[in-house]
């Protein structure tokens, strides 16, 4: 899918863009005095910062390749995401972050695993099982988002896919080492309006290109007329591998992205970094705004492109690459460029943010919670960028043969997610009698069956609800069973965490 002949312009705005990355993260070095500024930020961000972390973190190589590539292969049946994912990043907001934010300024903590381990009492074993967690699902998203990076690098410089990959991995990996989270609020605060304006450039252009929406709606109905439907019929498994979006499954997938999503530490960290509580009344609304009208033009995007295909003008490799053949289909060679700087941008604007998650992951909950209680803030930021460098190589090298669809990849992640980190956060924010065994019960079995009915529907047989439901009923009923046959939590801590069936209080 390489394309040699872009022009000497298409690098020169490629490696600017890069530049420019790079020269934020070396202003942000600057302001790195603490651990806390590494972390959170020295949690100062503001509206505007915030809004776009939010969602830069949740706009990812699944957004706009992924996203894409799934309009393409099933049509509106697969439109439920659309709702789903900017669902979540209200969700994170709101039912998570303003609790989270209450109480981690109040005992001044860093990350979600110092929450959980101080709401159930149990400052190793809850955060060494989170903190496995973390990295695990984080690593895993993160080679989704690098093998975005790849391709979008591979088809603009007509460049082998692996150093397309290298020169993505390292300008991340280096902007995210120099400066923090200041270094991913500040890139993202940029590469989301670049997104959300360069996608407002690009969809109905593609869209038009391709005779418009009757017209993608005729030709999708001549493939496959279940293409039309909110759902494809309730047929397990699938005859068709594009007919997955069953009603069944989609009740799963509700669960998977909206709720989810939002668990991921990459994204419900940022609320602990915010400056004002204020922030969290209109930032929801703003971010779903935003994020639906992104996600509805790609998703069209991508089938506008699988009917310029049934209608022989184009070709195509894989349905991951279905924006970047709408762009170059429908778009000036002129502006390909770019465009993909738009690409690059929402793929990074998530990878820096999943790489400081692994990085104060390992400085703060592993290096100083665990083992050096008495470690200077110094040696916490070192060993933070040390983890950076090494899981930025370790995802890497798992990137190099990636999956065919990305999403499939991704999806991995959030299902894991969805299974270890959603019932602990809400049932610990909101339930008073969740106490520290229900929390262990519930973080292990959800962890370890997600990942055992992850590879059971990917290498043995298909299930009718996506692979996480299963798992996430059964983190549910043990964190049921495991909180209400022990003894429950103290007043005094229930009162102090500001557990209740409430959002303020």
């Amino acid at each position: 899918m390489g394309n040699g002949n872009l022009g000497t312009g298409s690098i020169i705005v490629v490696f600017l863009y890069l530049a420019a990355m790079l020269l934020i993260g070396a202003a942000a070095s600057k302001k790195i005095k603490t651990a806390s500024d590494y972390i959170v930020a020295g949690k100062s961000m503001g509206f505007w910062l915030f809004v776009m972390l939010i969602l830069g973190s949740t706009t990812s190589g699944m957004t706009l390749l992924g996203v894409a590539g799934l309009g393409y292969v099933g049509g509106w049946p697969t439109f439920w995401e659309q709702i789903f994912v900017p669902l979540t990043c209200a969700v994170a907001i709101i039912f998570y972050g303003y609790k989270l934010y209450i109480v981690c300024r109040d005992k001044e903590f860093l990350t979600l695993q110092d929450y959980l381990a101080y709401r159930f009492e149990s400052p190793r074993a809850v955060r060494t099982i989170s903190s496995v967690a973390v990295l695990t699902t984080t690593l895993i998203y993160l080679v989704g988002q690098y093998t975005a990076i790849a391709i979008v690098l591979k088809w603009l410089l007509g460049i082998p896919q692996t150093l397309a990959l290298l020169i993505g991995a390292m300008i991340v990996v280096i902007y995210v080492l120099l400066g923090g989270l200041y270094a991913v609020a500040w890139t993202t605060l940029f590469q989301g309006f670049i997104i959300f304006f360069g996608v407002l450039l690009a969809a109905p252009l593609i869209i038009n290109g391709a005779g418009g929406i009757s017209h993608i709606n005729a030709t999708m109905a001549g493939i496959d007329p279940n293409m039309l439907r909110l759902a494809y019929p309730q047929v397990h498994p699938p005859s068709p591998g594009y007919a997955f979006a069953t009603p069944m499954f989609l009740v799963s997938f509700f669960f998977l992205l909206a709720l989810g999503l939002g668990s991921g530490p990459h994204i419900v960290n940022n609320a602990i970094s915010v400056k004002e509580k204020k922030y969290f009344k209109w930032s929801p609304l703003v971010v779903f705004v935003m994020y639906i009208i992104i996600m509805y033009l790609i998703k069209i995007s991508g089938m506008a492109v699988r009917s310029l295909v049934a209608n022989g003008a184009v070709a195509i490799e894989k349905p991951d690459d279905a924006f970047l053949v709408g762009i170059k289909y429908a778009l000036p060679q002129a502006s390909w460029s770019l465009l993909a700087v738009v690409i690059l941008a929402a793929v990074m604007s998530t990878t820096d943010r999943l790489l400081l998650v692994i990085g104060s992951c390992c400085g703060w909950d592993f290096y100083k919670q665990l083992f050096k209680k008495d470690a200077s803030p110094e040696n916490v930021t070192l060993v933070s960028r040390i983890a950076v460098i090494v899981f930025g190589i370790l995802s890497f090298l798992l990137a190099i043969k990636p999956p065919l669809l990305l999403a499939w990849l991704i999806w991995m992640g959030i299902g894991v997610m969805l299974a270890t980190f959603v019932v602990p956060i809400l049932f610990g924010l909101y339930w008073k009698k969740a106490n520290r065994q229900g929390a262990l019960w519930s973080m292990v079995s959800g962890y370890v069956t997600a990942l055992l009915f992850g590879a059971y529907a990917k290498f043995v047989a298909p299930l009718p609800f996506h692979f996480s439901f299963y798992a996430f009923l059964i983190s549910i009923a043990a964190m049921l069973i495991g909180s209400l046959v022990t003894r429950p939590p103290s007043e005094e801590l229930i009162k102090e965490s500001g557990t209740g069936f409430f959002v303020r209080k």
